[in-house]
Order: structure tokens, then C-alpha cells, then sequence
């Protein structure tokens, strides 16, 4: 999953946020470089990809657009997801979204001290912007495809996904649906694991 749905599945706790946030630009000893509660973030965030990457729904989704788009399906699909995500924000959340991104920009930076340099650039452009935010409109997530097209390593026709996404619009968002409610239920089971796992120690 992409940065919005992280940011959603962290289930308003302020250090499992950090934890969910900056999963992909840690590595090494996670307790030797971070409070418990930030690796139980970590931890989950992990988990969430794990779940997500082997689900037959994302699985089918990512069949579909790999005829296009090659080995940046996943990327896609999860772009797609969040972008689900922010326009259906009401159906998960009793705060507008611009309420919620606010604060999680917030927290963010009240962790400053303690993020990864690597994460703290695209971090930068992600408040400034508003990308979480900007997920829900097509002209914000042509932006962002458009803006991944340029840093590819190889060409990923990522500027292309948006046009993809109109086209095929009503089984993406289904499989999104769905898919989320599985992931909401698994994501709360493994945090209070992962928290009981912590607690044991």
C-alpha cells in the first residue's frame, strides 16, 4: 500500500504512524535505532505490504496492467488504492481528509529528529503538495505518476496509469473495496499482536 492507506491503517496512534511511514527507507537493527512503539510501525507496515503483495485481488488487478506496465504494476496498484482511498474518505473516517493529512504531516514532523535523510526529502514535497490529499483527484495523481516516470530506472509508462485508471475504473475501484475491508480487519489483528508481542518482552 502507498502512503494514505500506511498512514490510515496506523489507527490515529502517533508513533506507529512514524513506524508505518517510514518502513520502506529503514533497515538494520530496528530497536537499536528507534522507540518500541516506532518499530511496532515498522513491523506493521511490513506485515500490510506482505498481506497486500499476496492477496489474489491485488494479484488480479496487477494482471491487468502488467501488458502496460511491466515490473511497476505494484507501484501502481498501490497509487491506485490510496487514490481510492482519498476520494472515498468518508466511508473510513469521521474527519475530512484535509483535517486528517494535517496532522499526520504534523506527527511527522515532530519526529523529525529521528527520520531517515532519505525519507525526509520526498517527505517535503508530500506536505507542500499535499500528496495524500491529492491521491483523490486525477489531475493530483497524474502529477504524482508523471513525477515517478521521470525517476524510473527503467521506462515504466507510470504517466500513462492515470488514462489506465479512467478506463477501467469500476474494477479497480471494486477490487479496491473490497480488498480494503480485508485489509482494515488483518491490519488491526496485527498490531494488537505485534503490540501483546512487545509487551511480552
Amino acid at each position: 500500500m502507498n502512503f494514505l492507506a500506511h498512514a490510515y491503517l496506523s489507527f490515529n496512534d502517533p508513533k506507529v504512524l512514524v513506524g508505518n511511514f517510514i518502513g520502506d527507507f529503514v533497515r538494520g537493527n530496528l530497536e537499536e535505532q528507534f522507540a518500541a512503539e516506532i518499530v511496532t510501525g515498522i513491523l506493521l507496515h511490513r506485515e500490510i505490504d506482505a498481506f497486500t503483495d499476496s492477496h489474489p485481488l491485488v494479484k488480479k488487478t496487477q494482471e491487468l496492467l502488467k501488458p502496460n506496465f511491466g515490473r511497476y504494476s505494484l507501484v501502481i496498484t498501490d497509487m491506485f488504492f490510496d487514490h481510492f482511498l482519498s476520494r472515498n474518505w468518508n466511508d473510513y473516517d469521521e474527519r475530512s481528509i484535509q483535517v486528517f493529512t494535517s496532522w499526520v504531516y504534523e506527527v511527522i514532523e515532530a519526529n523529525e529528529a529521528i527520520l531517515p535523510q532519505k525519507f525526509l526529502a520526498p517527505f517535503t514535497y508530500m506536505k507542500r503538495e499535499n500528496w495524500l490529499a491529492a491521491y483523490g483527484t486525477m489531475e493530483g495523481i497524474q502529477r504524482s505518476f508523471t513525477g515517478l516516470s521521470y525517476r524510473t530506472t527503467f521506462p515504466s509508462n507510470m504517466e500513462r496509469a492515470p488514462a489506465f485508471l479512467r478506463a477501467h475504473y469500476a474494477f479497480f475501484e471494486g477490487s479496491f473495496k473490497q480488498f480494503f475491508e480485508e485489509l482494515i480487519v488483518f491490519s488491526k489483528d496485527k498490531l494488537n499482536q505485534l503490540r501483546q508481542e512487545d509487551d511480552s518482552l
